[in-house]
């Protein structure tokens, strides 16, 4: 089990990352968008000092053929490092491209997946990650947990080294539903995480201890003692 965040934003991996124990940061598009306009090799440099070179980096790319996927997955490769894992689109072009990137050794995690048949078609070509987009497909009527089952049933019988990134997600439920239904690992926004930690009832539990403590040993540290 592990967890990414789904974030470009620097304060907040900072910051949120000597909470939680992440495994990596995952981007798009549309989460680079929330920034603003950036330099974005210079951004996604220092993303990776952040969180540091063991954990995991993806980057996706915008073409929609498989030439402009492979060239524009090189510069990011040439720009950033050359850890990186290139978010690929799960199209007909993106597989093509999916298996001449595995061919060069690339990491890739295969993205905008909706469909068992495009998770299996991913599993097939190599991706290091596939990540079925949970909340979009539950708006669709599309049952997440049953495809996710399916995705590691089909991992674990062909002894596949894929692993599901679930992604997607409007609420912590959906999070914790889709890594018991057998994602692998979840990226999820730090805001979620952080408003899941939260609630009033783990707040109250820690203020009963202190106010028990308090009531025999009066207002002192342990380290008082």
């Amino acid at each position: 089990m592990e967890f990414l965040f789904d974030s470009a934003n620097l304060e907040a991996i900072q910051t949120y990352s000597a909470c939680f124990p992440i495994t990596g940061v995952t981007s798009n598009p549309s989460i680079l968008k929330a920034e603003g306009k950036i330099d974005l090799f210079e951004h996604m440099r220092k993303i990776r000092q952040i969180i540091g070179p063991d954990k995991t980096l993806h980057m996706q790319v915008i073409a929609e053929d498989c030439e402009g996927m492979l060239k524009e997955a090189h510069a990011i490769l040439k720009n950033v490092d050359d850890a990186v894992y290139i978010k690929i689109p799960t199209t007909e072009e993106g597989l093509k491209a999916m298996r001449a990137l595995k061919a060069e050794g690339v990491h890739v995690t295969a993205t905008a997946i909706y469909s068992k048949i495009q998770g299996f078609m991913a599993i097939a070509c190599g991706a290091d990650f596939i990540a079925p987009y949970y909340n979009r497909m539950e708006n669709l009527d599309i049952d997440s947990c049953d495809t996710i089952a399916a995705f590691r049933q089909m991992i674990d019988e062909d002894d596949s080294n894929t692993k599901i990134l679930a992604a997607s997600f409007k609420n912590i439920a959906q999070v914790t539903n889709a890594l018991l239904a057998g994602a692998h690992t979840a990226t999820l926004q730090p805001a979620l995480l952080h408003d899941a930690f939260g609630m009033a009832a783990i707040k109250k539990a820690v203020d009963d201890f202190h106010a028990d403590w308090v009531n025999i040993h009066g207002d002192v540290s342990i380290t008082d003692l």
